[in-house]
């Protein structure tokens, strides 16, 4: 399989943050001016700091309400999902596919059916991780598990659920959420939508792992059924309670 190298290359660089407007600012401040490379005072250099800080601060901000105003009309959807998982060289590793639901506030159901099979679900309260080949379950609190679940943002408008991300806005049709905590597992998570629908996303893992999703079939009309986000452990398997 032939890849796009130069297109995952832009979009790693894009997911990590890379903001050229402030980079560009920040050239100066390197103890040079750029014109005739004439050396700059400190106070000079401290006020293009806090200027390229504020102008970063501004500009997520921005980018957080308008990602807020298309999530504020996707109430629920279903769909499936194809799935390519690329290495930190943009080796492709594998393929998936599956199914995912989403109703607000704060219930997913998040089946993988290849190449193995899993399943994730919030009933708005604990987040289930089901592996059925080891036949384990993990309980973990849901609000301690949205730092490494980001996708859980699209389930609520809560604000302090975004207390954790900065948002960058790429386009008017795609946004990434970073993860402020160092020790967050998921590093960034890359939203792209079509007519303010939900079209796919990217994840961006702390290994430099990439996992590309790609919505079909999506219905944003139906109202899911509640048994989609409802969690009951099967017989005979081993429950993990991190809650």
């Amino acid at each position: 399989m032939k890849l796009n190298k130069k297109l995952l290359v832009k979009n790693i660089t894009l997911a990590l943050g890379l903001l050229l407007p402030a980079t560009s600012l920040l050239a100066h401040v390197n103890g040079h001016d750029e014109p005739g490379n004439k050396p700059v005072s400190k106070a000079y250099q401290m006020a293009v700091k806090d200027q390229a800080v504020v102008r970063l601060d501004e500009n997520a901000e921005q980018a957080k309400q308008a990602l807020l105003a298309k999530l504020e009309h996707i109430k629920h959807f279903s769909a499936k999902f194809s799935q390519q998982v690329f290495d930190a060289d943009s080796n492709l590793l594998q393929t998936g596919a599956g199914t995912l639901v989403v109703s607000k506030p704060n219930l997913v159901h998040w089946q993988t059916t290849e190449p193995d099979e899993s399943l994730i679900v919030s009933d708005g309260e604990t987040l289930w991780f089901y592996d059925p080949f080891v036949e384990q379950a993990t309980a973990y609190a849901l609000e301690s598990a949205i730092a490494n679940t980001p996708i859980l943002l699209l389930t609520s408008q809560d604000e302090s659920m975004w207390q954790n991300y900065r948002i960058s806005k790429v386009s008017d049709n795609s946004f990434i959420v970073h993860a402020l905590d160092s020790n967050s597992q998921v590093k960034t998570l890359e939203l792209s939508f079509e007519q303010d629908k939900l079209a796919g996303f990217v994840i961006l893992d702390a290994s430099g792992q990439l996992s590309r999703f790609v919505l079909s079939g999506s219905d944003f009309r139906s109202q899911p059924k509640k048994q989609l986000f409802q969690f009951t452990l099967p017989s005979g398997a081993y429950l993990d309670d991190q809650r």
